[in-house]
């Protein structure tokens, strides 16, 4: 039966400016290995006050759509009563609130079970931090 729980933490760069990294491809190589053609949940998770996980479309304007709306909900500006970092730095920390730092997903035949267009991807607007982890957790 092997594992029944597997984990592994990838460590991203997202650089200093707002960004959806999408993390799909890391996900499948993870579940390669992990899952090794069974059924079961992958969870994903950001252990960050100021990133979140998002099921979303890539590539075809979708993610800097995400991150528009991000800012125009909200905005990077002196309203935040948490003032550290950069200004406007209070809103990454509400973020988690709408863009989740969690999601689980099925898991079926060893392949992560997306819709068409889906992607797993990291939401990230603090540029304070452009240093990332995330876990990948194989539960079968």
């Amino acid at each position: 039966m092997g594992h029944a729980f597997t984990t592994h933490v990838l460590n991203i760069t997202t650089g200093s400016d707002e960004t959806v990294y999408d993390l799909t491809a890391d996900c499948s190589a993870f579940l390669a290995e992990a899952a090794a053609g069974r059924d079961g949940l992958l969870n994903v998770f950001v252990p960050h006050a100021t990133a979140g996980i998002a099921i979303i479309e890539t590539g075809a304007g979708s993610d800097d759509d995400l991150l528009s709306a991000l800012r125009d909900l909200l905005p990077a500006d002196d309203r935040w009563r948490h003032r550290h970092g950069s200004p406007g730095h209070g809103r990454d920390h509400v973020l988690p609130a709408f863009v989740p730092p969690h999601a689980t997903l099925p898991v079926v035949n060893g392949h992560l079970e997306l819709g068409t267009w889906q992607s797993v991807c990291l939401v990230d607007t603090n540029g304070d931090n452009p240093n990332r982890q995330v876990r990948l957790s194989f539960l079968g």
